[in-house]
């Protein structure tokens, strides 16, 4: 190769070779830093966009994890409220059961009913528990909530539900989506607001402690019968413990009737009026009531699990794509640590060689 002074073809390329280095070098150094095998789109474009898309299920999925942990809380506060109605009807049961004594007078018995008046009022106040504002019970007058723009949360309502008595009453849900993806067919569970006014309701009265007069006893007849009676929206309305949505009064439209069964603000006025077969027909719908509450909270905690092993799996894959092997990177990095540094000394050598031609001329 002649000797020239104008050009110095080793140089440069020993110069391209430093600078090839030097930018593998920065590129093992970003990675060691921050832990990422693509630090910028051009390191793989196409793991990016899947590591991005994994990355976004993930903080799906924990949101929906939190959706059902919010959940789990409210049906732990409904069975809370729940297990006061059953200790209410409990002892509501047994001030029945010491009112039949024989052995009591009817002082005794209008006792036993000032405290069962006091119990019907506490019932009442129960079905307004809410949980952070939203309801834990309905009763057959609610509404149902799916159309925007109300931002309270969804409220399904269906009629078709059949207790064993026969008599059809209104099924109130709130659905929670168990899946990132945000699909009801995906996955969802149902909540079950709680029918308070129809768990409460009474299957008949005792008429015989009611007076004779026509009017009475068609009204408890009507009652007797657990058909209830319509009202102004054509819905079936249930004489039931507690007034719920204050719907005993409403119900009937004789003085005599209203006078004789309940006090001025709605709840029955003796704890004779009710039988003991009313009672341990609500005791076992209150136990149904808990019975499906539990089963929700063990298919949410379910569902839960699912997410976790979900979320697990997720976390792994998107590590496989967008964490550095930090093994291999620090021996990339040492490797092109010491490229860099002997480029360089190349890069002075190859500059010397033009010197040659200053010693020919000399």
């Amino acid at each position: 190769m002649p000797i020239v002074v104008n050009s110095n073809s080793s140089a440069t390329t020993a110069s391209f070779n430093l600078s090839h280095a030097n930018d593998s070098l920065r590129k093992s150094l970003a990675r060691l830093s921050s832990g990422k095998r693509i630090v910028s789109p051009a390191d793989d474009a196409g793991g990016l966009a899947v590591a991005y898309k994994l990355d976004s299920k993930l903080s799906r999925t924990e949101a929906a994890r939190q959706n059902l942990q919010n959940g789990l809380s409210y049906l732990q506060v409904q069975d809370g409220a729940l297990t006061t109605v059953a200790k209410i009807v409990d002892r509501m049961a047994e001030l029945r059961t010491m009112a039949s004594d024989v052995t009591k007078n009817t002082q005794d018995v209008e006792n036993y009913s000032k405290e069962f008046i006091e119990l019907q009022r506490q019932l009442n106040q129960v079905r307004n528990e809410k949980f952070n504002g939203i309801s834990l019970f309905s009763s057959s007058q609610s509404s149902s909530v799916n159309t925007p723009p109300d931002l309270r949360p969804q409220m399904d309502k269906t009629s078709i539900a059949v207790d064993d008595m026969g008599r059809t009453y209104q099924k109130f849900s709130r659905q929670i989506l168990t899946t990132a993806d945000g699909v009801v067919n995906d996955g969802n569970i149902s909540l079950n607001v709680t029918n308070i006014q129809h768990m409460l309701s009474l299957g008949g009265i005792d008429t015989r402690f009611i007076s004779t007069n026509a009017t009475a006893s068609i009204a408890a007849a009507k009652i007797n019968s657990g058909t209830g009676t319509q009202d102004s929206t054509g819905q079936k309305v249930f004489i039931n413990l507690g007034n719920v949505n204050n719907g005993n009064i409403d119900d009937f439209t004789v003085t005599a009737t209203k006078d004789e069964l309940f006090t001025t603000d709605g709840f029955l006025k003796s704890i004779m009026f009710v039988s003991m077969g009313s009672f341990t027909d609500i005791i076992q719908r209150v136990a149904d009531a808990r019975a499906e509450n539990g089963a929700e909270q063990s298919r949410i905690g379910m569902a839960n699990e699912l997410l976790i092993q979900n979320q697990t799996n997720l976390e792994a894959a998107h590590g496989r794509i967008m964490d550095a092997d930090v093994a291999l990177e620090s021996s990339r990095f040492a490797r092109q640590n010491v490229l860099v540094q002997s480029s360089a000394a190349m890069v002075a050598q190859a500059n010397q060689l033009t010197n040659i031609a200053l010693q020919i001329l000399g």
